[in-house]
């Protein structure tokens, strides 16, 4: 019985539903017909009954947008009026009229409150956690009592017409859609490495440390296709947030301007969205959150960052915060880089014709050497694997090589395992160790075997190969790091640091090896020392002229790396002069070894300095690469004083605060 009742009961509700398409309401406003009758079509289902202005409006749409942009993206796709999104796997095609064209938001500063009624309904509609928003609301502030002023920025992803977070992502998550220009990413495509949340200077994608996967505001394109705009639009109460074709000004509007105070430059990405601001602002404004960035006006009116000195000119440790999520990411670029100096130096000087080099090439230990910098790139790509989200799915980081420099990276170093991998197979048979071993233990004569190879020249094949492929593999590794949304990092330093490293710790193990076998051997090493050495020094002096390039730039620099330059030079300003005191002790001290070395002495004798002095620039290296890390500040968009402050969060988690969910702090699972 009371099975019956509730089964009429939903009958009854279903039947109730009331579903909504833009024609069929305006066919029955335009013939006077009740509200009830304009909200019956046989669209999609939406859950309550929507006002007049969270319909979009149909007006003249312009032919470009003023970055050149064709906004009628009808020839992105070959069937654009039948082409189906298949959202939430319904197959029909929505009957909006400007399906193809590209749509951005409106955002109106003077009427923006600070309510967050669009965060909570982007939030409520994606089911997002606690410690998770699509949609974010900070703020900035300035002037002084009683003329102190706040201006509240509202912000989401804004649909770029070059968006960095397509072409970055490694795995193909990210979509260009002709349908509204939408920037949709898939969460399952995602193995959660995070690089989207590094080239987007919005702060738009949003990585889950709890599923370890990265998602993001999907424009709400379920609502537009039944003529509706997004949920944030329709829940704004102050009438700041509004939406449409692209530079479609609302009505009551007189502004279409591309930055506000606290907006990143916009030629990043020529992002999809305008803003009004009329009411006067102080000539600065400050951020709340512990980003030491404040806002400028220039004699044009424009607002630009400049560095805000929050934390004082007070110099710092801080070794404990050298330790973070990155850490994985220290390790593998460090011992990919390294790897690739092991192979490089005395491979290269045997091709060169180094008598030393060749002897050793020619030795039983090449085979070893070959494989210590096989292991060493299998590590750094195991600690690469072990900072995703989801590291099962690593095998995705190829999907992208059209685009992605991370993708390319990737390839480049499996392509130098690969080499190495081939490179020791054929040095196998000539490795008297492992053909007696082999004709002992398992009765195989492996010179029989491969007596018709061409060993040699198989060897320098696969070498070559697997110089060639690890150079490349380095720089892509560097461009991943040139990006605009980082001014810390893009910078010349970053590829003089990656080189530097690659030499300076590439030398001392390939050096400790060769040196090794060459005295075991007794051939004479001074030869290879001095090779060894100078590619020793010449990689520390790369590193130490790149800093100096860097420390000069930055220093006049008021953007968001001037101000990472700023927290280097304070919050860890003491561990940074122990860094470069470290490096210059290591240069001064590697000129006066060489020098010795030349002017006669005994290379045996300079052997244990060298070494002391390269297993000290390990120690400089790692804390150089740490603060690589740390420091960096983007051009992303102002929290609020707790929510989204990287200050507050660490307060949380360091007090336990952050054990209660509502607080909005992500547990650090990723």
């Amino acid at each position: 019985m009371n099975q019956a009742k509730n089964e009429a009961k939903t009958t009854k509700a279903a039947s109730e539903v009331k579903t909504y398409d833009p024609k069929a309401i305006s066919a029955h406003k335009q013939a006077g017909d009740s509200k009830e009758q304009q909200g019956r079509s046989s669209h999609w289902q939406v859950r309550s009954e929507e006002q007049n202005y969270a319909f979009l409006p149909d007006q003249e749409i312009a032919k470009e947008n003023r970055y050149g942009q064709l906004i009628d993206l009808v020839d992105l796709t070959d069937e654009p009026a039948q082409r189906s999104m298949f959202i939430n796997e319904n197959p029909e095609v929505g009957s909006n009229p400007n399906r193809n064209k590209q749509h951005g938001f409106f955002f109106t500063a003077d009427n923006c409150i600070g309510c967050h009624a669009c965060e909570s309904a982007c939030s409520e509609k994606n089911d997002n956690p606690s410690h998770l928003a699509f949609r974010s609301v900070g703020y900035v502030e300035g002037g002084s009592y009683p003329d102190y002023k706040r201006m509240n920025i509202s912000m989401a992803c804004n649909h770029c017409d070059d968006p960095v977070c397509l072409k970055g992502c490694p795995t193909r998550a990210y979509t260009k859609h002709a349908e509204y220009g939408a920037v949709l990413q898939d969460p399952e495509t995602c193995f959660g490495c995070g690089y989207c949340t590094w080239v987007c200077p919005y702060n738009a994608p949003q990585l889950d440390p709890v599923k370890g996967q990265v998602s993001k505001c999907n424009m709400c394109v379920d609502r537009l296709e039944v003529g509706l705009k997004p949920a944030c639009v329709s829940a704004c109460i102050g009438n700041a947030l509004d939406f449409g074709v692209i530079e479609n000004t609302p009505e009551n509007r007189e502004q279409c301007k591309t930055s506000i105070p606290g907006f990143p430059d916009p030629e990043i990405t020529h992002p999809n969205i305008r803003f009004q601001q009329v009411k006067d602002l102080p000539d600065e404004m400050t951020r709340t959150d512990a980003i030491p960035v404040k806002y400028h006006k220039d004699k044009q009116g424009n607002y630009k960052p400049v560095i805000d000195q929050k934390a004082g000119k007070a110099r710092h440790w801080n070794f404990a915060r050298l330790n973070s999520r990155e850490n994985p990411l220290v390790l593998f670029t460090l011992f990919a880089q390294a790897a690739f100096g092991v192979f490089l130096i005395p491979f290269l000087g045997a091709m060169l014709g180094v008598k030393s080099l060749v002897s050793f090439v020619n030795s039983d230990m090449f085979l070893p050497l070959t494989l210590i910098a096989l292991l060493m790139t299998t590590f750094a790509l195991l600690m690469s694997v072990s900072h995703l989200g989801k590291p099962m799915r690593f095998y995705r980081g190829f999907n992208n090589l059209r685009y992605s420099p991370m993708a390319r990276e990737g390839l480049g170093l499996a392509m130098f395992s690969a080499g190495c991998g081939l490179t020791a197979l054929f040095a196998l048979p000539n490795n008297a160790w492992l053909v007696d071993f082999a004709q002992q233990a398992l009765g195989m004569n492996l010179a029989t075997l491969t007596e018709d190879l061409p060993l040699a020249s198989l060897v320098n094949a696969t070498g070559t190969f697997a110089l060639v492929s690890g150079a490349a593999g380095l720089f892509y590794m560097n461009k991943c790091y040139q990006i605009k949304a980082r001014p810390f990092w893009n910078h010349l330093q970053t590829a003089t640091a990656f080189v530097g490293n690659s030499l300076s710790l590439g030398a001392l193990v390939s050096g400790v090896v060769v040196l090794g076998t060459l005295l075991a051997m007794d051939i004479a090493i001074k030869e290879a020392t001095l090779i060894f050495a100078s590619v020793f020094t010449l990689g520390i002096v790369i590193e130490a002229l790149g800093l100096i390039n860097h420390n000069s730039d930055l220093n006049r620099s008021d953007n968001e790396g001037g101000a990472a330059h700023y927290v280097q030079c304070t919050t860890f300003g003491k561990t940074y002069l122990l860094r470069n005191w470290l490096l210059g002790l290591n240069i001064a001290t590697s000129f006066a070894l060489l020098a010795m070395q030349l002017s006669g002495f005994t290379d045996s004798v300079l052997l244990l300095p060298w070494l002391v002095l390269a297993l000290v620039n390990c120690f400089t290296s790692l804390i150089g690469r740490a603060l690589f890390y740390i420091l960096v500040i983007p051009t992303t968009m102002p929290g609020a004083f707790f929510w989204k402050n990287k200050s507050f969060e660490e307060h949380a988690r360091d007090t336990g605060l952050a054990d209660n969910p509502a607080t909005g702090v992500a547990p650090l699972a990723h």
